[in-house]
């Protein structure tokens, strides 16, 4: 059944169909191909993941992150970061690194961090004499520092999967991601540098700063409340994303004043596509995960590493190897799940910490968001910044390069995912 519906699927998706529908309907010829198994258990499969409590804490988050962003919020945490970067070497490009770090704590997406920023801030970047491909390229790998900055859409899925707690994840998440940050301002530093790249003559008053640190205090305090709430066991992921929108409705009702009830309706149907979106690639992969298991694929490919490959480091190589692969056509979360419960044995099997192998997933699958061919991010941003896609690419390396150096830390050095 698993050759079947591995051959359907590629087929499916060399034909460019929504990887959602390809994963159902893989997973239906390969139970049909078994003869033995009634196609019914796909069906089953697809709607039973649809009842899993803590799935609530998707939909709620992306709501708390549409709601914090679509307003004066977002403004103001633009313009804080603005302000306390452009006065350094290539402090307009560190700008969207800081933002993709505040941004973080608040969508969860690295896809909506995107577009957000990209909008607002390539236009600005480009008019302080900065290359649009380079712009492009800047926006679309800092956006993915979003994925490791509580709460994270992707480390929610890959607890689902893994038995892992949504808690320690996501605050094991922190240190990467804010070394993943500081390595990417150490880049638009150091291209700043060798490209000739002047400082801004901007002065910037203390009292200005710490007026816009005030009103955007609210919002950098979400994900640390967060981390708070989950890691001492007050509430559970759901119940956090919850008090999440509840913590985003009255800022934008009585502190910003600035939600409307038309706003309103637009952030609760942007939140509800992207759940949709979200929801089919899990109900496919959940029927997928069943056709795995049934044919114990993930137990069978954990013995044969372990017979034929006797040394952990080459074992993490190649995993990563197969992530980076992977995640170049395939998003990150039919990725995960579709990885995640074949990985999850192989770590068991030669002591890889499961904390640790999903924040290794979720880099890994994160820096495919720019990688051609199908770089998400990498699209956003160079249509946002209307530069040539081939350009765009090649700007890419400094970023790519600093990213890898990252991930070999995160794979080896266990101490950096302390939770």
């Amino acid at each position: 059944m698993t050759l079947v519906m591995i051959f359907s699927f590629c087929i499916l998706m060399v034909l460019a169909v929504p990887v959602g529908y390809a994963l159902i309907i893989a997973a239906g010829l390969g139970v049909l191909f078994n003869g033995y198994v009634p196609l019914s258990v796909v069906a089953q499969q697809v709607y039973d993941q649809t009842q899993s409590f803590p799935m609530l804490a998707l939909p709620f988050f992306m709501l708390a992150g549409t709601l914090m962003l679509g307003g004066e919020l977002g403004r103001q945490l633009l313009e804080l970061a603005s302000r306390a970067m452009q006065r350094w070497r290539g402090g307009p490009l560190s700008t969207t690194v800081v933002s993709s770090v505040v941004f973080g704590g608040v969508s969860g997406s690295a896809v909506a961090n995107a577009s957000a920023l990209g909008s607002v801030l390539i236009p600005w970047q480009k008019r302080h004499g900065f290359p649009p491909a380079l712009c492009a390229a800047n926006n679309a790998t800092s956006a993915v520092i979003d994925v490791l900055i509580p709460p994270s859409i992707p480390m929610i899925l890959y607890a689902l999967i893994s038995g892992v707690s949504v808690g320690d994840l996501f605050i094991s998440g922190v240190i990467p991601g804010l070394i993943m940050a500081a390595s990417f301002v150490f880049v638009c530093w150091f291209i700043s540098v060798r490209r000739g790249y002047e400082a801004q003559a901007v002065k910037v008053r203390k009292r200005e700063l710490a007026s816009l640190a005030l009103r955007s205090f609210p919002a950098i305090l979400l994900p640390i409340v967060i981390i708070v709430l989950l890691r001492f066991g007050f509430a559970t992921p759901t119940e956090v994303s919850v008090l999440s929108v509840g913590y985003s409705l009255l800022l934008s009702i009585l502190f910003y004043r600035d939600l409307t009830w038309k706003r309103f309706c637009e952030n609760m149907v942007e939140a509800g596509v992207a759940t949709g979106v979200v929801m089919l690639v899990i109900m496919g992969s959940a029927a997928v995960g069943w056709v795995l298991t049934f044919d114990q694929a993930p137990q069978q490919m954990a013995e044969w590493v372990s017979a034929h490959i006797s040394s952990p480091i080459v074992i993490i190589l190649m995993m990563n190897v197969i992530m980076l692969v992977v995640g170049m056509p395939l998003d990150m979360p039919p990725a995960i799940l579709l990885l995640g419960p074949i990985f999850v044995p192989l770590a068991d099997s030669i002591g890889l910490d499961r904390v640790q192998l999903g924040l290794m997933m979720v880099i890994n699958l994160g820096i495919g968001l720019y990688t051609p061919p199908i770089g998400t991010t990498l699209f956003i941003s160079s249509s946002i910044a209307k530069a040539p896609l081939g350009t765009t690419t090649s700007e890419l390396w400094p970023y790519f390069g600093m990213a890898m150096l990252v991930l070999l830390a995160i794979s080896f050095v266990p101490a950096l995912t302390i939770y």
